[in-house]
């Protein structure tokens, strides 16, 4: 039996009551998902303890014995407790990598604040963007360690560590002691975290006696369960961990220490309560240098045609600011001296132009998000070639493309994700009558299909039925559009942008979110970024500039776990951004998909990349190296499997 409960931002959190078997509940990426505010509630008692933290540290340091300038990398380093006291201590290249954006984001503020110079940065420990030979000690700690289904991945972390290890280099793995948590885990506990919140715990041993499944149900005092989450750890003995560390190649195999942590709260330590530290060295030699390394990338850019009309533009056409946005693009991309480029922007003879270069370039940078022949429908078709001629590229996919170009689609996917969504409903073009109109006025119009904000202007901002047909005639007569409308509820909350560069399953960067600032708007303007705000510069509209969101650590939390999962879930690659809007409860609701998302100066992704200090120039770089990145891994998976 399950109950539905609320959480602050109105998401609906399903809370089940006795299970027999928590094993069945444990999804294989909790992972994924656990590692953000709760778990500083729960944990915080030791993992945001400093003098525990001070204490670990010293025991790191004397064990791994690096230089102050080797080279460390704090791996799975949560908010980056032990990187920063580290960097504190003198150390100059300290580097913590973590999955979670909400703890990594903690991190980089909280060591922004204190002075520290500690790089840190996203993604997934299987796949470390790091170079061979990178740093003389990596170091595991905190039980960050086991977290997976099958053996086979923490390998592959190890097979990571060695391969960034100088050789000689150290791994220091500080990990809970598999054989006593199985004779002594706490089957059930129950602790205030502080006067608000209190949580409660089951756990139980896997059938195969491997991991520890545990349960936690968090509660406050007001505003009832917040959370019900089932996680499972590995549990390694010291002689499971020095076997698979010398699977993998490492040596030297030592245990520094038995490490127990004590609780100010004088409460369930859980899996941190008895731990061992080991140490063991990488026996490998330097890596080759390839010559492969030293040469540049030859990247084809691909672009609209500025000689064929395009009827997104409000003159049909490329004009001077077109001109003008390529002129940056091409001044941007020549300053990264890692490249040459060569661009492609004539459609009549794209494809036999394309099958001149087949194995001239290593990949593609597709930026034509005009679509085939300036087609905005066509723009699939661009990605649909570029995979039947054999080329590798940027961004989306045709699937992914297609997904996002239907506004309604991705509605679909995001409702049955838990993800909320504005309530809409569509008008088909032979639909003429609005009989039982389903939603509340105030409405906003919007052609199903399309982007660049296509067919949305002010007009569009319906308060009754009237003014609705007029915003759909308009929409059909204005812009020739006879596809399905959406008709969706007009919400007036703030208008926010997510972008994300990068890719899950190897690094990526959730970019800082900004909110669109409609003060300079006349009253009694709706306050939308439609078409009239991106191209029409004697419009109210054009005043409009983006900002630094002003949002609560929930929402931003909330913001950046739901747009990676739809950067998953809708097959994204390399970048993305993500439209939403505040309801008027505060509730974050999602608007649309960009899959391919402008890539201009002036745009909405640069505008976000300089809040984080990114130049036009290295947000490109970093599109083409994510891209790199990820083909590179896949390229590395196929030989493996």
């Amino acid at each position: 039996m399950s109950k539905i409960t609320k959480d602050k931002n109105k998401k609906l959190i399903e809370v089940l009551g006795p299970v027999e078997n928590l094993e069945s509940y444990v999804k294989a990426d909790w992972w994924r998902h656990l590692f953000n505010a709760n778990y500083l509630r729960t944990d915080g008692d030791v993992v945001e303890d400093q003098d525990i933290t001070k204490h670990e540290v010293d025991i790191f340091l004397a064990a791994i014995s690096t230089s102050q300038d080797g080279g460390i990398l704090d791996l799975c380093c949560g908010q980056g407790r032990h990187a920063m006291e580290i960097a504190t201590r003198g150390y100059t290249n300290v580097v913590g990598f973590d999955r979670s954006h909400y703890l990594i984001d903690r991190a980089r503020k909280i060591s922004k604040a204190n002075g520290l110079t500690v790089s840190f940065r996203e993604g997934d420990a299987r796949k470390l963007p790091f170079r061979n030979d990178s740093f003389e000690a990596v170091i595991i700690a905190g039980n960050s360690f086991g977290y997976f289904e099958s053996t086979e991945d923490d390998h592959r972390i190890l097979k990571e560590v060695m391969r960034v290890l100088k050789p000689e280099g150290k791994l220091l793995v500080d990990l809970t002691d598999g054989n006593y948590m199985r004779a002594n885990f706490q089957p059930r506990s129950w602790e205030w975290i502080d006067k608000d919140y209190f949580v409660c715990r089951e756990r139980s041993l896997s059938e195969n006696k491997e991991r520890l499944i545990s349960r936690e149900v968090i509660t406050h005092v007001n505003k009832g369960v917040i959370a019900d989450q089932f996680y499972a750890e590995r549990l390694y003995a010291n002689e499971d961990l020095k076997s698979l560390l010398t699977k993998v190649g490492f040596t030297a195999f030592s245990k520094i220490a038995n490490v127990s942590s004590e609780s100010k709260r004088n409460q369930d330590l859980g899996m941190m309560a008895e731990r061992i530290v080991v140490t063991v060295v990488a026996k490998k030699e330097w890596s080759a240098v390839k010559k492969v390394q030293q040469s540049k990338d030859t990247v084809l850019v691909l672009l609209g045609d500025p000689s064929k009309q395009d009827s997104v533009k409000p003159d049909g056409s490329f004009d001077d600011d077109d001109y003008h946005t390529i002129n940056e693009l091409k001044n941007a991309l020549s300053a990264l001296t890692n490249y040459d480029f060569i661009y492609l922007d004539r459609h009549n003879t794209l494809i036999p132009d394309l099958q001149k270069m087949k194995g001239k370039s290593n990949y593609i940078l597709n930026l034509c998000d005009e679509g085939f022949n300036n087609e905005a429908s066509k723009e699939l078709h661009i990605t649909a070639l570029l995979e039947v001629l054999g080329f590798h590229y940027s961004g989306g996919t045709p699937q992914c493309l297609a997904y996002c170009y239907d506004k309604s689609l991705v509605r679909g996917i995001a409702k049955e994700m838990d993800i909320p969504v504005p309530s809409a409903c569509m008008i088909n073009p032979e639909d003429i009558q609005y009989v039982e109109f389903p939603l509340t006025f105030p409405v906003i119009v919007k052609p199903n299909h399309g982007d660049s904000s296509f067919g949305i202007t002010q007009k569009n901002v319906c308060y009754d039925l009237q003014s609705l047909e007029s915003a759909i005639i308009g929409i059909r007569e204005k812009f020739g559009y006879n596809k399905p409308i959406l008709i969706e509820e007009y919400l007036t909350g703030k208008d926010i942008s997510v972008g994300i560069i990068g890719n899950p399953f190897t690094s990526y960067n959730i970019l800082p979110i900004i909110e669109e600032d409609y003060s300079a708007l006349p009253e009694g303007l709706p306050k939308i970024c439609g078409y009239e705000a991106k191209w029409d510069p004697s419009s109210p509209y054009w005043k409009i500039k983006s900002v630094p969101a002003n949002l609560s650590e929930d929402v931003e939390r909330f913001l950046g776990a739901s747009c990676l999962k739809l950067f998953e879930r809708l097959e994204c690659r390399d970048y993305a951004r993500f439209d939403w809007r505040l309801d008027n409860n505060g509730t974050p609701r999602l608007l649309e998909v960009n899959p391919n998302p402008g890539w201009c100066w002036d745009g909405h992704l640069a505008k976000m990349a300089k809040l984080q200090e990114m130049s036009y120039g290295k947000m490109l770089d970093n599109i083409l190296k994510s891209c790199k990145g990820r083909l590179s891994s896949a390229q590395v998976l196929e030989k493996s499997d």
